[in-house]
């Protein structure tokens, strides 16, 4: 599967001019909206629309981790540069320490993972919110996010699956693999009670007319969230899609590993990337001539970059 940045740039329009913003271009790029609508999760919504917007463009959706804030997330991953240059809009949902802590978006509180509940709900209302106010087209919607926020990307794949065309969970875990603190962190280590993972997602909303298609990335040297949950993530996803467990194909390239399965017409709908020897954190390219991101704790160099492949 191509990368959301890849597979939205061919789909926006062509001869569009291409910039990338200065650093302190980028910190200040992210604005705050409020009045957005339904918050029943009391989240705070920020944005970034590229000064060459054009009606139609795509929307991605990007999540961060714990302790993260969502301007230095969506700055380091990556995501305002290739939202320059590729002219697609930003919605960057941002946790707050009243609702947890460690500012982690709640993926394993039943409230909030439910479809019209929490922040789930909170952040379907941005979405809407930013299709209306920038006249984006509804169905290129995408999303990604890093541990919590990938945890949270899988949910908003299951509960709203009718927005999103695809999606991206970067050191994140599977749907439903936990309903409390202490089975969130029993999950993070690798363990799940059963294999029917994909009924998870079925369940958790109504048959979209069209399913969303998910990217997975994670380091295999993760002490965090261990590299077992990206192989729940692709057990969920092909059950839910109805794929042969086994991948169509595996590619290897040094370190990285990327397993794929495709629908019958040739199209990836999962994607499994695992980089050996990397830890938690979104992967990165942030030296050479073209970089993208910027190393920070949790943003760490791969010589690859989850944003943009």
């Amino acid at each position: 599967m191509r990368g959301l940045a890849e597979t939205i740039a061919e789909l926006s329009q062509r001869g569009k001019t291409r910039t990338r913003p200065s650093r302190g271009g980028e910190v200040a790029g992210l604005i705050e909206v409020k009045g957005f609508g339904f918050n029943p999760g009391a989240l705070k919504m920020l944005s970034y629309a590229p000064q060459r917007l054009a009606p139609g463009a795509a929307l991605v959706v990007v999540l961060h981790g714990c302790t993260q804030q969502a301007t230095a997330y969506a700055c380091d991953a990556g995501w305002i540069t290739l939202a320059e240059r590729f002219g697609f809009a930003l919605l960057a949902p941002e946790q707050s320490s009243a609702n947890n802590p460690n500012r982690c978006f709640n993926w394993f509180e039943p409230g909030d993972i439910t479809r019209g509940s929490g922040e789930a709900a909170s952040i379907q209302s941005m979405v809407k919110h930013m299709v209306r106010a920038h006249d984006l087209d509804c169905d290129r919607v995408f999303v990604t996010g890093l541990s919590a926020g990938g945890a949270m990307t899988a949910v908003m794949l299951s509960v709203y699956p009718e927005t999103f065309a695809a999606g991206a969970v970067v050191a994140g875990l599977a749907f439903g693999m936990a309903n409390n603190v202490q089975e969130a962190f029993a999950a993070m280590q690798g363990r799940r009670a059963g294999s029917a993972l994909g009924s998870l997602v079925d369940r958790a909303a109504p048959t979209p007319r069209r399913k969303p298609r998910l990217a997975i990335w994670h380091g295999q040297a993760d002490g965090t969230v261990a590299s077992s949950n990206a192989e729940a993530l692709a057990l969920q996803w092909t059950q839910y899609h109805q794929l042969s467990q086994q991948p169509g194909e595996v590619h290897t390239r040094g370190g990285w590993s990327r397993s794929v399965w495709r629908a019958e017409d040739g199209q990836a709908i999962v994607e499994m990337n695992l980089l050996s020897g990397l830890g938690h954190g979104t992967p990165l390219a942030a030296g050479g001539d073209d970089p993208i991101g910027e190393v920070a704790p949790f943003m760490l160099e791969a010589g690859v970059s989850s944003s943009l492949e």
